[in-house]
């Protein structure tokens, strides 16, 4: 169908994702690697341990893990003197394995105690995560919220302030129901407790500046774990303040509930400029490795075009035309080629990450995404010629046959990366 020009002239461009709202932009830094939070630096993928930390090998390995599947920052738990005696021993078992990422020490309710007592672990660290809620009540609370402070300040750590909905601070809270029973028009308590988060991040930042905290060192969260809750908290987050924001949809579930919850609403944030450092909360299936919510996270933003971690294998969905599962199969096993050659690509084929592979199933459309792809396979469907041709950079080049097909075509793929993606010596 022909459209008239006028309708032409009346159609939307696209908007692109806006201008990040944090102006502010914190150093997280280990031995001589740092890693930047804000600002215009990229949108940072980061995860957390799940083993008990006062196993330091076990703790040190799982580590490794999410560095390796890309975690630019691991979080760890530090809730009792043997974790935090197993700091130190964590950090030096990463650095002789050259794991290089910067920890970030998960604190609650002793955390004024064990950073004072253990000098070691707060040093070995990179960044500190203090929860408000989880601090102690009234006075001792800010004693003990001032002294975590402090110690940030003698050690020269960032601080994330992480308040969450499941731990609130209880006397805000009350305080801020009273004041809504006094309004002519009272707040759902949803909204409420959506404020309620905001002061409580917004304020305790700003208590640590007045301690001493350099404004460029704090990084703020609020966590709740409905979609549209996130959504309202963020956008008044980053309407209220300019410092850096984590995002996460805290206890989002398991597969792919928690998979479409987290990208949902970190998504609608993102594109909005709202969020310069995320986390998916998955958990984990049995015996499903830890690395899954890096991977995840890491495709949100690679959706969204924000960041390229890895090359992008299209793939059609398959219907009554492509009754074989062979382009299923190549499908998965280019896809995980590609993302287990990516820790050697991207030392040795700089941009290899942008690249797109396509592996089509039949001729209605394998050809035109072929074409599109930088390099792709069109496999035949059923009635088909038993022949599949291959496209490199939109040109057909060769047409694969018979039993191999598989393996000609990753061998395409290996010859196209060191040609195409070779390191350019300086």
């Amino acid at each position: 169908m022909n459209l008239p020009e006028s309708s032409l002239q009346c159609l939307p461009a696209t908007a692109g994702v806006l201008p990040r709202h944090a102006t502010r932009k914190v150093a997280v830094r280990w031995g001589a690697r740092i890693v930047y939070v804000g600002g215009d630096a990229p949108v940072m993928v980061q995860s957390m341990t799940n083993t008990d930390t006062a196993d330091a090998i076990a703790t040190a390995v799982q580590v490794k893990e999410l560095a390796h599947a890309g975690s630019e920052v691991v979080r760890i738990t530090v809730n009792s003197p043997e974790a935090a005696a197993e700091v130190e021993p964590i950090r030096a078992h990463l650095d002789r394995m050259g794991v290089e990422v910067p920890l970030v020490g998960d604190f609650h309710y002793n955390g004024h105690k064990l950073l004072s007592d253990y000098p070691g672990c707060a040093q070995a660290l990179s960044a500190y995560r203090i929860n408000p809620g989880n601090v102690g009540r009234g006075a001792r609370g800010e004693d003990n919220f001032a002294r975590m402070i402090e110690v940030a300040c003698r050690h020269d750590k960032p601080v994330r302030i992480g308040v969450n909905w499941g731990s609130l601070d209880q006397q805000l809270l009350a305080r801020m129901m009273d004041e809504n029973g006094q309004r002519t028009q009272p707040w759902s308590a949803s909204q409420v407790l959506r404020e309620a988060l905001v002061r409580s991040a917004v304020g305790s930042a700003l208590r640590a500046e007045e301690l001493g905290l350099r404004g460029d060192a704090i990084v703020l969260s609020a966590k709740v774990s409905g979609v549209q809750d996130l959504i309202g908290v963020y956008r008044e987050l980053a309407r209220r303040c300019d410092y850096p924001l984590h995002l996460g949809l805290t206890e989002a579930g398991m597969g792919s509930k928690g998979i479409v919850a987290s990208t949902a609403a970190l998504a609608v944030l993102l594109q909005e400029g709202i969020g310069d450092t995320i986390r998916v909360s998955l958990t984990p299936a049995p015996g499903e490795p830890r690395t899954k919510e890096v991977q995840v996270a890491q495709e949100i933003l690679q959706a969204l075009g924000l960041r390229a971690f890895t090359p992008q294998v299209i793939a059609c969905p398959g219907c009554g035309r492509t009754t074989s599962t062979f382009f299923q199969e190549l499908a998965q096993k280019i896809e995980g080629y590609l993302r287990e050659q990516m820790p050697q690509w991207r030392q040795g084929h700089p941009g290899v990450e942008s690249m797109n592979v396509a592996v089509m199933g039949c001729v209605v459309n394998g050809p035109g995404e072929s074409k599109h792809a930088n390099i792709g396979i069109s496999l035949p469907g059923t009635g088909e010629a038993p022949v599949a041709p291959v496209f490199i950079d939109g040109s057909r080049t060769v047409t694969l046959k018979g039993e191999r097909i598989a393996e000609e075509f990753q061998a395409i793929v290996e010859d196209y990366v060191r040609r195409k993606y070779a390191r350019v010596a300086s």
